[in-house]
């Protein structure tokens, strides 16, 4: 039988029959395709995919855009309380929330492995869908290409996110805005995701009872700002973990930040293993947790909010904004012994792969 050059090689083997991803479903050709409309087409169809063209049109309403973009190299790529795929979707939906944007859209692109399991693929593709569905965003756009086996591990996700800021929003949210006065809410317990990470990767001597907070945050972000509508500072502590991201905020609003080290939730697996391995919770990543900095005055009304809603139970009060001495931006933690040590960026990476 002779090939039809015009129209690619043949495909002897339809990816309904195939187990893992080769390296011609990286070709552009007819293997590329059908990965495309029997993986990606299932779980990601919409009216902007669908139209085929190298870039989606989308229609935006009036306002400022808000565009982040990310890469992910969990390790491993399944983990208690969700996976690559949800982390994907969930950590580019954060990002553009918050600047107090409502996210839209998304485009992803994928390095796969040559021998990566096609079953893998669809689970981790699934999870994006239903991530997405819970965000209200739509997946717009997408990319993939495959690497030989050994160069990669798995598959490696990233990922860009558009919103829109109305123009009815009055504050100006930013790292920038903390101001004298101003008051520090966590919307939930510290370290999740990095010990839930360590768990997977079977690194603790003893097992732990916890999942990755792994989640999106723009639906209790509207709701918190429809009741504190001055919210000065919105910023979600991943990798570097809540030390770190305070620091960032407090030199870029040139402002010292004090933190009560008691009202600060930690679940107890995670002091255990914190304790066991000399790790310290405030510089453990998160993956679906709320710093807030806003008025005093609005900080009530925004606690109630925020653990009205089902991602911020365990919303707290940790802490204070004052105007910095000297010009010289501080991060100070009391202690439960009354003692006060100050905080110091990250200078390495505790958990690399985590996000």
């Amino acid at each position: 039988m002779t090939a039809d050059l015009s129209q690619g090689p043949v495909c002897p083997v339809p990816l309904s029959h195939r187990e893992t991803i080769i390296l011609g479903h990286g070709s552009g050709g007819k293997l590329t395709h059908e990965l495309i409309r029997t993986i990606f087409g299932k779980w990601l169809s919409n009216p902007y995919l669908d139209q085929g063209d190298d870039s989606a049109r989308l229609p935006m309403p009036d306002g400022q855009l808000s565009i982040s973009t990310d890469a992910h190299v969990v390790k491993p790529l399944f983990f208690p309380g969700g996976d690559i795929g949800r982390l994907a979707v969930c950590g580019t939906v954060n990002d553009v929330a918050m600047l107090g944007a409502v996210p839209l859209y998304l485009t992803a692109s994928f390095i796969l492995e040559e021998g990566f399991a096609i079953s893998d693929l669809d689970k981790i593709v699934q999870s994006m869908a239903d991530a997405a569905r819970e965000a209200g965003i739509t997946i717009v756009a997408g990319d993939t290409k495959v690497v030989e086996k050994g160069k990669a591990d798995g598959v490696y996700i990233s990922t860009t996110g558009v919103g829109v800021i109305p123009n009815s929003r009055k504050m100006q949210i930013s790292g920038s805005a903390a101001q004298e006065g101003d008051v520090i809410l966590i919307s939930g317990s510290l370290g999740d995701h990095g010990i839930a990470i360590l768990s997977a990767r079977n690194e603790l001597a003893f097992e732990v009872a916890l999942e990755s907070d792994t989640a999106p945050l723009n639906g209790m972000i509207e709701a918190l700002l429809e009741v504190a509508p001055d919210v000065h500072v919105l910023r979600d502590p991943t990798r570097g973990g809540l030390a770190t991201t305070l620091i960032e905020i407090a030199n870029q609003s040139k402002v010292d930040i004090a933190i009560n080290e008691i009202n600060i939730p930690v679940k107890e697996p995670v002091k255990a293993a914190c304790e066991m391995l000399g790790f310290d919770p405030l510089y453990l990543a998160n993956e679906g947790k709320l710093i807030i900095i806003l008025p005093e005055n609005q900080a009530q009304r925004a606690i109630e909010a925020l653990r009205a809603h089902p991602y911020g139970r365990e919303t707290s009060m940790i802490g204070r904004v004052s105007s910095a001495k000297d010009g010289s931006p501080e991060v100070t933690l009391l202690t439960p012994y009354g003692s006060t040590r100050m905080l110091t960026m990250l200078a390495g990476e505790i958990l690399p792969r985590i996000c």
